[in-house]
This record gives structure tokens, C-alpha cells and sequence, in this order.
């Protein structure tokens, strides 16, 4: 039977919410990459060349980690502007504030140009960037759960986070050719400059997409029968602030990507080390591990509609944590076999569980009124954690100290290790409707209903 016009509508918006959050998570994690390949290869060199290189790359880790330090900040103000004004909105603010940020590091004189001034002004964008960043990741996920049909909440959430891997992919693909075309020096001298300024380009086409997506349903019903809360964080903390301490133990899932793409490249890079992995061939291991895993993700959202979240967050947690710790074991024997081996099962496969997941789990533990401020909040302060966690590493196992990927390793598996036992304490809301997530007596649909509902769905002739 042919869908009605209101059907074929709604089925739009879902694939144009769907479109706006893969873009905004591939610029997120595009300059996630880029910055945090520069700042394990290039900036310890570039603005901190005066200082001893342990140190270099303890500072150069530093100015990524405060660009999380603005995310809680970002958080409140724009979870608040998202759960009172809408989700569209604080979106395009995001996106452009985003984009203009990474563009602005490119443009940026180094530390022999202007001194002390250099590493000033990265931090400065950084703070600016972490800011907008605060609200994109919930407000794109609420905005997605909120346009997506009953039954398939995880599946098109997940396009999210493969914004995510398919923004590093792009961002590799623009570094490679321009290491292996360039001298070192013309590198160093304007070569890095290229894929931050190549930004622009995801930034406009992110904005189109948005542009045309509309407010979501279930916003747009609180807005009508004027439930829409005036203070979201007064409620979200009265009501849920067990699910906001489970959603900030969960965000330490981000320990994963830290020790493999950041800490793991200084680790296997920079000279101070002595595992010397050539820079352009050590580039090329997250990159394979992304590909993979840009294939596997809409696989494990799918699968969770359909045996739940928290298995699939629980066995992505504990696995790619302890072959995370196994990655940096393959890097200090020099095994780049073995480090691609890993990169691709423990990245690719193994942490899309938790990764694919978390863009419908953690809003679908709050309300519609709290929503956006509740993930970005929970999820903000989880990932605040973490953002030191390389430039922790690093001052725990400077180059020269035994038992690297011992002592790296053990704590990564302890924090992924307290992720999966907040995710187990969460209630499961993979079938219980939109209009009754987030609350409390919210009572799932049995199994028969959900799959009907889920099967007759005219969304999955367009999935």
C-alpha cells in the first residue's frame, strides 16, 4: 500500500534529522581527528618547541583536553536553549560556532612566530569550540529519537556516530596525501594548516541540511500544550538525577578512542618513545579501523531495536577496553600487523556496541521536557574525564618508563569497567514509546506489539 503524503512527509524529516546529525557528528570528529592527530605528531614541535619534548606532549595534550573543560558550560546553557526553544536552533549555533573554531586554528601563528601568544590563542579556540560542542551531540541525537518511527530509534540514531567514524576518515583522507606530498618542512611550515581550513566545506554543507529539517513532534506538542519547562536542570535534577550519574559513569566510554587515536599515536610516533612507527603509515591504522567500523554501525543499531541497549553497551565496553590495552602491547613489540589486527576488531567491531548505542540509550533515559539538557549535561561532565586522560598518560608513562602499556592499559579496562556497570544499573527503553521515555512507571510494550509496530513502519522502505 502506498504511504500518504503526511507519511512520505514525515519519513522526509526523519532522513533529513538523520542527515543533519551525520553531519554534525562527521565536523565534530573531523577536527577530533585532525586536532588530535596534530597534537600528537605536529604541535609539540609547533608551539612548544622550547621545552623538554615529555613535556611538549603533556602541554600539547593539554590544549585538547580543555577544549572539554567548556563542554559542561556548553552544556547547561545550550541544553537549556534546546529543552525551552527547540532543537533546531541550538543545532545551526553549534555547527557554525563549530566550524568557525576549527577554521580559526588553521589560520592560527605558531609559537616561533609570535611567542607565548600561539598557545594562548589554541586554547582560547579550543575553550570557544569545547563550548559549542556541549549541546551538538544530544541535540542531534534528541533530534533524531524525536523524528524516528516507534521500533527503530537505535538504527537511525546510530547514522549519528557514524558521522563520527566517516569524519575521521575524511579527515585522514586530507592529512595522508598532504604528508606524503610535502617535505617536513613545508609541512610544518603551512602544509597543516589545510585540513582545518578545509572545514568550510563540512560546515556549509551541515548547514543546509539543518536548515531544512523541522522541529521535532515532540517537542513541538510540549511547545502547544505549554509544558515546555522554564528552568529544564531544576526538574532534570529533582526528577533524574540518578539516569544524569549513570549517563556521566557511561561517558567514560570515551576512554577507548583516547588511548588508541591519542595517546596510542604519541605512543607509537613521537621519537622520545623509541617504537618510531613511520607518521604516514601510523595514520593509516585508525583509518582502516574507521572504514570498518562505518560498515558496522547501522548493523549494531538495528540490532539494538532489537535485543535491547544495554547488552550491546555492556559487551562493547568490556571488550574494546581490554583490547584497547592490547593495542598499546602491539605498539611497543612494533607490531603494526598485530596494531591493525586490533585497530580493526576492538575499533571497528567491538566499541561500535557502544558507540552505535549511546545516541538512542542515553536520551531515552530522560523525558522530552529534559531531554537535550539531561544527555548533554551527564554526557558532558563523563567526557570531561576523559579529555585529560592523554595528557594523564603521558605524565604517568613518559617516554622511558617501564610497563607502558601496563600501566595505560589497566586504567582505560578499570574506567570502561565502571561505563558497563552504570549501563547496568539503567532500566532497558529500546520498546517503550517516545511519548513515555524518560518517565519512571514507563511500562515497555510486549513483544508482539513492538514488532508489529516495528515491521509495518513505511520508514523501512527508505532504511
Amino acid at each position: 500500500m502506498d504511504s500518504t503524503p503526511r507519511q512520505d512527509s514525515e519519513n522526509v524529516q526523519v532522513i533529513r534529522a538523520t542527515a543533519s546529525g551525520w553531519m554534525g557528528s562527521a565536523l565534530e570528529y573531523y577536527d577530533f581527528f585532525v586536532y588530535n592527530t596534530a597534537a600528537a605528531l605536529f604541535f609539540p614541535t609547533l608551539f612548544f618547541p622550547n621545552v623538554d619534548p615529555g613535556v611538549a606532549i603533556v602541554a600539547s595534550f593539554a590544549t585538547f583536553g580543555v577544549g572539554y573543560v567548556a563542554r559542561p558550560f556548553g552544556a547547561f546553557a545550550l541544553g537549556h536553549w534546546g529543552d525551552t526553544r527547540g532543537r533546531k536552533s541550538v543545532l545551526i549555533f553549534s555547527m557554525c560556532v563549530m566550524g568557525l573554531c576549527t577554521m580559526g586554528i588553521g589560520l592560527l601563528p605558531t609559537y616561533n612566530q609570535i611567542g607565548l601568544m600561539a598557545p594562548v590563542l589554541l586554547v582560547c579556540l579550543r575553550l570557544i569550540q569545547g563550548f559549542a560542542l556541549g549541546g551538538e551531540q544530544s541535540g542531534a541525537s534528541s533530534m533524531i529519537i524525536e523524528h524516528a518511527p516507534f521500533g527503530r530509534r537505535g538504527f537511525f540514531a546510530s547514522f549519528n556516530l557514524q558521522g563520527t567514524q566517516a569524519g575521521q576518515i575524511i579527515a585522514a583522507a586530507v592529512f595522508l596525501p598532504i604528508i606524503y606530498a610535502m617535505s617536513a618542512e613545508n609541512f610544518n611550515a603551512y602544509g597543516w594548516r589545510i585540513p582545518f581550513l578545509l572545514s568550510f566545506f563540512v560546515v556549509v554543507v551541515g548547514l543546509i541540511i539543518r536548515s531544512k529539517v523541522q522541529e521535532t513532534p515532540a517537542f513541538t506538542k510540549e511547545k502547544e500544550e505549554g509544558l515546555v519547562p522554564k528552568a529544564p536542570l531544576v526538574e532534570l535534577i529533582r526528577e533524574s538525577w540518578p539516569d544524569m550519574l549513570r549517563v556521566v559513569f557511561m561517558g567514560f566510554a570515551n576512554t577507548v578512542p583516547t588511548v588508541i587515536v591519542s595517546f596510542g599515536a604519541a605512543y607509537a610516533v613521537q621519537a622520545a618513545y623509541g617504537i618510531n612507527f613511520p607518521r604516514s603509515l601510523y595514520l593509516w591504522i585508525p583509518v582502516v579501523g574507521n572504514i570498518v567500523a562505518v560498515c558496522v554501525i547501522p548493523f549494531a543499531g538495528n540490532l539494538s531495536d532489537r535485543i535491547g541497549r544495554r547488552p550491546m553497551y555492556i559487551g562493547g565496553m568490556l571488550g574494546s577496553g581490554f583490547l584497547a590495552w592490547m593495542y598499546l602491547y602491539a605498539v611497543s613489540i612494533q607490531s603494526i600487523p598485530l596494531a591493525v589486527a586490533i585497530s580493526i576488531i576492538g575499533w571497528g567491531v567491538i566499541y561500535q556496541g557502544y558507540n552505535a548505542i549511546f545516541p538512542s540509550f542515553f536520551p531515552e533515559l530522560f523525558s522530552t521536557r529534559t531531554r537535550v539538557s539531561g544527555m548533554a549535561v551527564s554526557f558532558n561532565i563523563g567526557l570531561v574525564v576523559t579529555a585529560f586522560l592523554p595528557m594523564f598518560f603521558a605524565a604517568i608513562a613518559p617516554p622511558g618508563s617501564p610497563n607502558i602499556p601496563f600501566r595505560v592499559g589497566i586504567i582505560a579496562f578499570a574506567l570502561t569497567c565502571a561505563a558497563s556497570f552504570a549501563a547496568w544499573t539503567a532500566r532497558e527503553p529500546y520498546r517503550v514509546r517516545l511519548e513515555d521515555l524518560g518517565k519512571r512507571d514507563a511500562v515497555p510494550v510486549d513483544k508482539e506489539e513492538y514488532m508489529r509496530i516495528r515491521a509495518s513502519h513505511p520508514i523501512r522502505r527508505h532504511a
